[in-house]
């Protein structure tokens, strides 16, 4: 068994993890990675500098937060 990693999500698939935040608020990362590629690729460059978290919710989702003081929100 031999999953992908993901560049945005690392172990955790995609169709998972609900962006919360801006114009994609609400949808997983996989659809975003469909409906816009230069975004998804954005996140991707981003993983490294801090910019998003990924965090349990109490619903038990997993949601990509961002930083408050980051420009990624559209």
């Amino acid at each position: 068994m031999s999953a992908a990693i993901s560049p945005v999500t690392g172990v955790i698939d995609e169709d998972l993890v609900i962006i919360d935040f801006g114009k994609y608020e609400g949808k997983n990362v996989k659809e975003v990675a469909e409906l816009d590629p230069t975004f998804y690729e954005r996140l991707a460059n981003e993983k490294e500098n801090g910019v998003f978290a990924i965090r349990r919710h109490r619903d038990k989702t997993f949601r990509l937060y961002v930083n408050p003081l980051s420009n990624i929100d559209n």
